[in-house]
């Protein structure tokens, strides 16, 4: 597993904002939209490109061009919703699919899957999850796995900010074989003993969408 953390004063900015309890679900989704564009630039490194030629106003030149099959981006429901926006305004040809999971509160490490809107067939697709929060780590590593018997090998995970424990869990428990790397902006310091991440920011759907029972 490759873990790359943001390191930008632009990113601690807005990511104090963020935490912050009293800014707005209106300015929350703004600057998650922001922070993800920013991951958006190191998430998408590696994306594979093909050669096209182009002409400029001036000249002829062999440009880059994203490759086919287009990459696809999975928002983990409800709260990596709130990350779609950035990363499809950064990879605009991408496709999107939807994958719902939550995590059992009585087991922490382990999900519950609820909803699919996936490609049957993900063989030679980057894929990019994203998820606001990589906590326990369960739900990242039950999503990729998910992907990986879709004939995902290269999957990209996208958070805003994770816990030590989520990336330890996450490290031992990816299947070796998939091209796996998680971009965050920061690691907290800890999970407390409800597996919310500390100092964290809340539970991001609830600061999205607001509380639903």
């Amino acid at each position: 597993m490759e873990l790359h953390v943001l390191n930008h004063p632009l990113v601690e900015h807005k990511l104090t904002v963020l935490r912050d309890k009293n800014t707005s679900s209106a300015t929350f989704r703004e600057l998650v939209s922001e922070l993800v564009m920013l991951e958006a630039y190191e998430a998408t490194r590696d994306l594979d490109v093909v050669d096209k030629p182009i002409e400029t106003p001036v000249a002829p030149m062999i440009g880059n061009h994203i490759a086919e099959p287009r990459p696809i981006i999975v928002p983990i429901l409800r709260a990596g919703l709130g990350m779609l926006d950035g990363m499809t305004k950064m990879i605009p040809s991408a496709e999107v699919g939807f994958l719902g999971m939550k995590r059992d509160e009585e087991h922490p490490t382990q999900q519950i899957t609820y909803a699919n809107r996936l490609p049957e067939d993900l063989s030679g697709r980057q894929c990019f999850l994203i998820d606001p929060m990589l906590a326990t780590g369960g739900t990242l590593v039950a999503a990729t796995h998910y992907l990986a018997e879709r004939g995902a090998k290269d999957v990209t995970a996208v958070c805003i900010i994770a816990a030590p424990e989520g990336i330890k869990f996450v490290q031992e428990s990816i299947d070796p074989s998939i091209d796996f790397k998680v971009v965050v902006c920061a690691v907290d310091e800890k999970l407390n003993d409800k597996c919310y991440i500390v100092p964290g920011l809340g539970d991001a759907g609830d600061r999205l969408y607001g509380v639903v029972d």
